[in-house]
């Protein structure tokens, strides 16, 4: 490498802070969230075992155990607590000092001599967040057993924004009190300070309300769809349950005061309220009891505007207020879909007794009333951007979900802003197109794009810009049926929403962050963190190339690191080849590839084999979608319990495609299809679900040379798969065929409340 190559790929890789520093003086610092301002100085100090941790304030007292704790997760080193003083010997100390009236109670001061350690603040928060700083710098480098050594330097730092939250959806699937606990540190880790708790919805209410003991009792528990909802030994249902009891929220509560988080109940009105509807039927807008849902997407129920049902809430209300002592609720407001309020005669009669012109105006009456309720009882009502449809309280926030042109335009008109876009802050979105990522949205939001989002559009002005009051990552669990799932979906983005939400914006660097990650994610796994994988693994992608040879890709969705590998079947180490172009290989080949920083390794290994065979075959993972309708990574029905099998279909227009297939030589494709239930609720996109007709009495199978081209094939599907929940179909092809072909598989007919899947598809010659 050039010099003048090398100098460029160092400022690359170095944060800011570091490229500050004497050229000589320390590696870079990997902290995220990135401080403010950054100074370093000559010397190190070493924290060992027996390095006293001094307090005088019993508030700094419990800093400096947290402190301790941390660190001893970390290094396996505990540092001893020493009480108000320790002498001359070299010590670390936490303070409370008095600051100025106008700093933030979250900024602290870090001075790092090779004698003494001060972490200062003003208040507990902030002098916190100085000893998350300090275990960072405890936790920089691997823990091989020896002392800490902890670079000289002297920090100023105080958060961008106010508002740095995550949103957990506990309605979909259930987490247990430890698993919140367990985000609940990863959160204080990361100088996060918001945790909204989604807690009702169509498919769950999770809350203890103990003037309505049913809302648990019944709306706590859905019977989930297909095999996952029977006991394949007896036949009989078996509900999916779990509420939080009012002493577990309020331990939760306690749990993340004590790490400087607010929690921030969500109740849902007027729509997502199919489980309270179920449970009390006089709730809804429609005659009749309907279950509490098992099924994904937007429903369509809603709360009628009695006043029974405001009553019923503001009970509601009162207790979620006794219960959370934060100065915000959410009230929900999103995908209120208003068929039903249309369809009512009794709500359409409501209406003109409310003197409300139309339906978007009686949502504004929903929110109206409960934003007052709340008001009236020293809360503030935040609310989806749907809110924003008619007019809003002077003192009610917005969550801007839909991108950021509602939260642009609450801001234009005077209300407070979260920023929370589906564009960059969905996490349940995947993160990469591995075929290892588990079920979700695969529309991706990948680490760079969830790092590069900017919560303060450029059209405010700086008056308008006040009212953004930061920004949230929300996680709906759907498809998350085990809390991995939940930490894969959050780690490691949630560590770009620290350093958007805390670092100043000219400070952030993409590319430095990257340096700063691998430490990180050491942390992670010291504290048994399941962060995703898959964007440091190396994909292996193969090419055929003529009579017995392959082209393979090597890559790295993050592209962190140098890609080594190797071809005779070991492991690869740091004396591997490189990666630098595609390899021109023979078959049969095995190929290992892993993702060297500093000479370790990032990820563990992968491993592809290519041979004659293994090209002639291709999981669904690997086929494309004839149209982008609505594509969703998808888990089977079954089993009950353990490993189900995961397929990629868009239910909008089911149809796979393997292009340019290569079928000279070929006589029959060979698809193994899976069936899983259909259970979404679409509300007014069901319409756009297309379906080719069926011929037979179960459809077939149809096999063209593009999506809508010539047909070359087509079988009769069964009526149901076999015991395993697939069917493996053979489908000959006529003479004659293209020896090249889009090749196209689709399934007739409309099966609903199940749908056909493609699991796996060969070619046999």
């Amino acid at each position: 490498m050039k010099l003048a190559q090398f100098l460029l790929l160092l400022l690359v890789l170095l944060p800011a802070a570091a490229i500050a520093a004497p050229a000589d003086a320390h590696a870079p610092l990997s902290l995220i969230p990135e401080p403010a301002t950054l100074t370093l100085r000559d010397g190190t100090f070493e924290l060992r075992a027996d390095t006293p941790l001094v307090a005088a304030d019993p508030r700094a007292a419990q800093v400096a155990r947290q402190f301790a704790g941390y660190v001893r997760r970390g290094r396996h080193v505990a540092p001893r607590f020493d009480g108000a003083g320790a002498g001359d010997a070299p010590a670390v100390e936490f303070r409370i000092s008095p600051v100025g009236a106008d700093a933030s109670p979250e900024a602290y001061s870090l001075d790092v001599s090779p004698q003494r350690i001060v972490v200062s603040a003003g208040d507990p928060r902030g002098l916190f967040y100085g000893a998350v700083t300090l275990w960072q710098l405890a936790t920089t480098s691997p823990d091989d057993g020896t002392p800490a050594r902890i670079p000289a330097l002297h920090i100023d730092d105080t958060p961008r924004f106010g508002w740095r939250g995550l949103m957990l959806d506990s309605a979909r699937h259930f987490q247990s009190v430890d698993e919140i606990k367990q985000l609940l540190d990863a959160m204080a880790r990361h100088k996060l300070n918001t945790f909204h708790w989604h807690l009702t919805d169509d498919q769950g209410w999770r809350l203890q309300i103990r003037k309505y003991p049913e809302l648990t009792q019944v709306g706590g528990c859905r019977i989930p769809a297909g095999d996952g909802g029977i006991d394949p030994r007896t036949g009989k249902p078996v509900p999916y349950c779990g509420f939080y009891t009012q002493d577990q929220v309020r331990e939760i509560v306690r749990y993340a005061g004590e790490r400087h988080i607010t929690v921030v109940p969500e109740i849902d009105i007027p729509g997502h309220a199919q489980a309270a509807v179920s449970t009390y039927p006089r709730l809804g807008s429609v005659e009749g009891p309907t279950p509490v849902s098992n099924e994904w997407g937007v429903h369509k129920y809603l709360f009628n505007a009695e006043e029974g049902t405001f009553a019923f809430l503001e009970d509601v209300m009162a207790e979620v207020i006794e219960m959370f002592p934060g100065r915000y609720v959410h009230i929900g407001g999103d995908e209120a879909v208003k068929d039903q309020w249309k369809a009512s005669p009794r709500v359409q009669a409501r209406m003109r007794e409310l003197g409300v012109e139309n339906e978007a105006q009686l949502q504004g009456y929903f929110v109206k009333r409960m934003a007052d309720f709340l008001a009236a009882h020293d809360r503030r009502a935040i609310g989806w951007d749907e809110i924003l449809e008619d007019d809003l309280p002077a003192d009610a926030a917005v969550m801007s979900w839909r991108g950021i042109e509602g939260g642009t335009e609450a801001a234009r008109r005077g209300h407070d802003v979260v920023m929370a876009p589906v564009s960059h802050l969905y996490f349940d979105y995947l993160q990469t197109g591995s075929p290892d990522e588990p079920p979700g949205r695969p529309l991706l939001i990948p680490l760079r794009k969830a790092y590069e989002f900017e919560p303060v559009p450029d059209a405010l002005t700086p008056e308008q810009a006040h009212h953004i009051l930061g920004l949230q990552a929300n996680v709906w669990t759907e498809h998350m049926r085990s809390f991995e799932r939940v930490e894969h979906a959050f780690f490691p983005r949630i560590a770009a929403v620290a350093e958007t939400g805390w670092t100043p914006r000219a400070r952030k660097d993409y590319a430095g962050f990257l340096a700063r990650l691998p430490a990180q994610l050491d942390r992670y796994r010291h504290f048994g963190i399941a962060y995703a994988r898959t964007p440091f693994e190396v994909r292996i992608e193969g090419t055929p190339r003529g009579e017995g040879a392959i082209d393979v890709a090597l890559s790295q969705p993050v592209g962190l690191g140098t890609i080594r590998y190797t071809v005779d079947g070991s492991a690869p180490t740091a004396a591997s080849p490189a990666y630098g172009a595609p390899l021109e290989l023979q078959l049969p080949v095995e190929v290992q590839a892993v993702a060297f920083v500093d000479g370790r390794v990032l990820e563990a290994p992968t491993s592809r084999r290519f041979d004659a065979a293994s090209l002639l075959q291709r999981e669904d993972e690997a086929l494309a979608m004839c149209s982008q309708g609505l594509m969703l990574r998808l888990e089977d029905d079954g089993p009950l319990e353990g490993r189900r099998a995961i397929f990629n279909a868009d239910i909008f227009n089911p149809c796979w495609l393997w292009a340019d297939a290569p079928l000279d030589g070929i006589a029959a494709v060979e698809v193994r299809a899976g069936r899983i239930p259909y259970y979404f609720q679409l509300a007014g996109d069901e319409g756009h679900r297309k379906f080719r007709p069926p011929h037979g009495a179960h459809g077939e199978l149809e096999l063209r040379d593009g999506c809508d081209g010539e047909l070359l094939a087509s079988v009769p599907l069964p009526a149901g798969p076999d015991a395993d929940g697939f069917v493996t179909l053979l489908a000959p092809l006529p003479a004659g065929h293209p020896a090249t072909a889009d090749l196209c598989m689709v399934f007739t007919g409309d099966t609903r409340p199940t749908m056909w899947v493609v699991d796996r598809v060969a070619l046999r010659p």
